[in-house]
């Protein structure tokens, strides 16, 4: 069970501070049922409730600052997202995103980048099924890789190109 003042991060929104555990006014059927209060960082004077029965899969513990550094240190080891079945593209990179595994949010932001590439080189442009995804993907990572590494988050791609390029 995650402590009030322990920071998280909510998959789909960010890092988060645990603001309070308890039970909601507007709680419906199961009044016994306990809640974390989330507050986002990036987002404030919003709350988010998540209940703690089931947070597991919701919310987890932000990474630390040395595992963030690793992660960067073996971006250039992990593979693109392979997906094997086109229509089933925007499907495989929902999960690998809502999964809220770093690893495989880097997986997509690979895939997406080189897909980018690919289709600009032909002289098509991106679509915007692509876009979204890669904007999803790069939020969900930098907005947690810049609270860990206390940076701001439009300065985590110049990092980790300096950081990949220094190796």
């Amino acid at each position: 069970m995650f402590e009030i003042g322990e920071y998280v991060l909510k998959i789909g929104n960010g890092v988060c501070r645990i603001d309070q555990i308890g039970h909601p006014d507007f709680a419906i059927g199961d009044k016994k049922q306990m809640y974390y209060y989330l507050v986002p960082e990036t987002k404030k004077g919003t709350k988010l409730y998540v209940p703690v029965d089931g947070a597991e899969g919701r919310i987890r513990d932000v990474m630390t600052k040395d595992e963030a550094i690793e992660l960067i240190e073996h971006m250039d080891e992990i593979a693109p997202l392979n997906v094997k079945v086109e229509k089933l593209r925007e499907q495989e990179y929902k999960d690998a995103i809502r999964s809220g595994k770093p690893e495989q949010i880097v997986s997509v932001i690979k895939d997406l980048y080189f897909r980018r590439k690919k289709r600009l080189d032909a002289g098509k442009k991106t679509t915007a099924c692509d876009e979204k995804y890669f904007r999803m993907a790069e939020d969900e990572l930098y907005t947690e890789l810049a609270f860990v590494l206390d940076k701001e988050r439009d300065d985590i791609p110049e990092m980790i190109s300096d950081i990949i390029s220094k190796k």
